[in-house]
């Protein structure tokens, strides 16, 4: 192993985090090679630099024209389009965020979390906690409604289990005693856990008191001395549509709700600031132990598995979401749009579905936030009903598993959104009636 490696190992032997580390993990470190050596020079080559593999002249750049006059004059630099981002991201770019995240959650007020990293999207994110703090052979527990790319990262990727739960409780909200039980029962003293709220595929959110709830819930079982990792995928976070649902990342009451807890939030400028094909997203670490050391150990080993992956992520996805948030005279005004018009889908396909309630084909699955809500099919396939609605009706939708039909309302028009729920009850009706 790296002597590199090895240090990092020590620093973090007497944290939570350590236990958790794969083999992948403990083997990983942020090389003092080219990346460090430029970095370096970038601050004493005042002469010349010959240590970074970029084209130059006059200290930008070269460029295509075509390429660079794509973008409005007097913006960017050609080093800001161009260059290579830095590793872990733009600075600049992690601050922000991270004032950014401490301000829509005010539940992180004072509280020890690492600086975001930059990762290629938040499917790049959920992948390297994977490769860093998923063993082979451990378990991920989940509940049984979740995003299928789960199922590549941790069960064909990190060559683990999920162990899943039933995401609705008895009541019709989310299944607190299920999820304890289920992290009671993994089969080691370190449990690891995702949750992704809002929801995808079912669109739903806890209320606060359910959040409380599932908090409290996590720390009981850390109190029987058990480690566990909470994994707080926020791909849609900001997109709560009712009073009652929880407004903030549970990350920012895992970030130091116990010595046992290690709590990762993954998160992206994806959907929260509608830059969908950018790819950029970020890792943010915490613990109630952490201490600076701690952080700093996690963050380089984060670095070296990007550095031998992706090397470093979108530096021009990067420089325009940072000019966005900094500058963007619309800013503001455009992200509240797609919050209203997405509340006004929203609402519109609640109508639609209250008033085939009572159907026995389809049940809607609970849905309070985000992109999408969902149908149980009641023993039905939905492959079935997919296939169906696409053949005969031109329709579109996602079947999970076979027992649900996802719809994501966010990419139909408001006044498509009556005849679309119409069109799937009827199309449910004439398969299964």
């Amino acid at each position: 192993m790296n002597s590199l490696a090895i240090e990092l190992n020590e620093i973090l032997k007497d944290s939570v985090a350590y236990g958790f580390l794969s083999p992948i993990g403990q083997r990983m470190y942020f090389p003092k090679g080219i990346v460090a050596q430029s970095d370096e020079a970038k601050e004493k080559a005042k002469r010349y630099n010959a240590t970074v593999g970029l084209a130059t002249s006059k200290g930008e750049p070269f460029y295509l024209s075509d390429i660079y006059s794509s973008f409005k004059d007097g913006i960017f630099r050609p080093s800001q389009i161009f260059s290579y981002a830095p590793g872990g991201g733009n600075k600049e770019l992690r601050a922000l965020w991270k004032s950014m995240m401490e301000k829509k959650n005010p539940h992180l007020a004072g509280k020890k979390t690492s600086v975001p990293i930059v990762t290629g999207g938040l499917t790049h994110a959920i992948s390297l906690i994977a490769d860093l703090f998923v063993a082979p052979g451990s378990e991920v527990v989940c509940p049984d409604l979740f995003w299928d790319n789960y199922d590549l990262v941790f069960t064909d990727l990190a060559n683990a289990q999920l162990k899943l739960f039933s995401f609705y409780g008895e009541n019709g909200g989310f299944n607190t005693e299920g999820m304890k039980k289920a992290l009671m029962e993994t089969k080691d003293d370190y449990a690891r856990i995702i949750l992704n709220f809002p929801n995808n595929p079912t669109g739903y959110t806890p209320s606060h008191e359910e959040a409380l709830a599932i908090v409290e819930a996590v720390k009981e079982v850390a109190d029987t001395g058990k480690k566990i990792l909470v994994i707080s995928d926020d791909a849609y976070f900001g997109l709560f549509f009712e009073e009652e649902t929880e407004p903030e990342s549970l990350f920012s009451y895992f970030a130091d709700a116990h010595e046992n807890i290690f709590a990762i939030k993954g998160d992206a400028a994806t959907k929260e600031e509608m830059v969908w094909g950018f790819r950029v997203g970020f890792i943010t670490y915490a613990s109630k132990g952490f201490t600076d050391a701690h952080i700093d150990a996690l963050t380089k080993k984060t670095l070296g598995a990007i550095r031998c992956t992706v090397s470093n992520c979108d530096m021009p996805g990067q420089s325009l979401i940072l000019n966005a948030m900094k500058n963007g005279a619309s800013y503001e005004k455009d992200k509240q749009t797609l919050f209203d018009e997405m509340k006004r889908r929203y609402n519109a396909v609640h109508q639609a579905v209250s008033r085939h309630e009572g159907e026995s084909c389809l049940t809607p699955y609970p849905f309070n936030s985000g992109y999408f809500m969902a149908f149980n099919t009641n023993g039905h396939d939905a492959e079935e009903l997919r296939k169906y609605l696409l053949d005969k009706y031109q329709i579109g939708a996602i079947n999970i598993m076979g027992r649900t039909l996802r719809l994501a309302y966010c990419s139909v028009e408001l006044e498509g959104l009556e005849e679309l729920v119409d069109t799937i009850y009827k199309a449910a009706g004439e398969l299964w009636s």
